[in-house]
């Protein structure tokens, strides 16, 4: 098994699923306009963002050896990439939260909330998602220390199993913060990203291209078009979706590479954690201000675009190089402090996650 190349095709699926949250939100924001501007995707978009998560750290890290430096370098990358920019969000809304007369859509009120959301236990908007990320980040060094000694971590592998499969009989109880309630699709995608690094099966050919855009569109459209129950949509069966959606992206396929690797989609895939934390504030003050003089159609476009604008400054301005300053002080941190031996070699992580 080798970790896996940078693959276009997935930022640009990892953008396509940060535009459905955001216009799935209109409705939230501007609830007098049509029917029609309702499109109630964004759960199937999160669930998009889990696979991805369990794929990309599956075909990245799963592969590598496994010791202490490793280990400290992969949690030094993970909360260098999501826990600044998150925090930023936090502040914000708080700040939004305090104004009078604002009353802010998805407020963070009081001392107890706001250190629950900064200790990332937090569920206002869309923040919810972020503590079953994180979450899943210390699970899977668990997933990673089995793999990288299957006979000698055989009986943690057989209880991590025997757990998953006890939260699957019990149809993965608990709060949305709470890893056991999401842990299904994390680890579809862990499974599609071994299977893809393993390259033992590389499925070929135009169905495939077909077969991707196809199980794509019918996650969202089923929905939109009523297709399927409302409120069936974090089952296991969303989460094997889920996970062979993911799969199929990362053969890039022609058909399918032309779309997703399209500039735009990957464009959005680079903001896409910017434009998911910081879209709902940004939209709900276009609306405040647009939505009192402009048509509402107009408003909406003009507040979408407004938060594809704010998440790349967001992204270029605090979330890309925080995350570089934080994980090249930890590099030099390691290098003043570390001593390696001469058997062991340095260990060494990706940061392109």
């Amino acid at each position: 098994m080798r970790a896996t190349r940078h693959i276009a095709s997935l930022d640009g699926l990892r953008g396509i699923a940060a535009f459905l949250v955001v216009v799935s939100h209109v409705a939230l924001l501007y609830p007098h306009l049509p029917g029609w501007f309702s499109l109630n995707i964004g759960a199937e978009a999160v669930e998009i963002f889990f696979a991805l998560s369990g794929f990309l750290m599956a075909s990245l890290y799963a592969a590598r050896p496994l010791d202490r430096v490793a280990a400290t370098d992969y949690l030094v990358h993970r909360f260098a990439r999501i826990y600044p920019v998150y925090l930023v969000a936090v502040l914000c809304v708080v700040l939004l939260s305090l104004v009078p007369g604002l009353d802010y859509i998805h407020p963070i009120h009081g001392p107890v909330e706001i250190l629950r959301h900064v200790f990332l236990l937090g569920s206002s908007g869309v923040f919810w998602s972020v503590p079953p990320e994180i979450q899943f980040y210390f699970f899977f060094l668990l997933v990673w220390l089995c793999l990288s000694d299957a006979r000698k971590y055989r009986l943690l592998a057989l209880f991590l199993a025997v757990c998953v499969a006890v939260d699957a009989v019990f149809d993965f109880p608990g709060p949305g913060i709470l890893l056991p309630s999401k842990i299904h699709f994390f680890m579809a995608g862990v499974g599609a990203g071994l299977l893809f690094a393993s390259g033992r099966l590389r499925p070929r050919g135009p169905l495939v291209g077909i077969a991707t855009l196809a199980l794509l569109g019918f996650v969202f459209l089923s929905k939109i078009l009523m297709l399927r129950d409302q409120h069936d949509g974090w089952g296991l069966a969303m989460a094997v979706t889920a996970g062979i959606i993911v799969f199929l992206t990362a053969q890039e396929q022609s058909l399918s590479r032309g779309l997703l690797a399209s500039a735009p989609l990957r464009f959005l895939g680079k903001i896409s954690f910017s434009l998911y934390l910081f879209h709902v504030p940004v939209m709900f003050l276009s609306m405040k201000t647009l939505g009192l003089f402009l048509p509402g159609p107009v408003a909406v476009i003009l507040s979408v675009c407004l938060a594809v604008v704010f998440a790349t400054y967001s992204y270029h301005l605090i979330e890309d190089p925080v995350r570089r300053r934080l994980v090249e002080g930890w590099k030099r941190h390691r290098a003043r402090h570390a001593v390696v031996q001469p058997s062991e070699p340095r260990g060494r992580i990706a940061s392109t996650a």
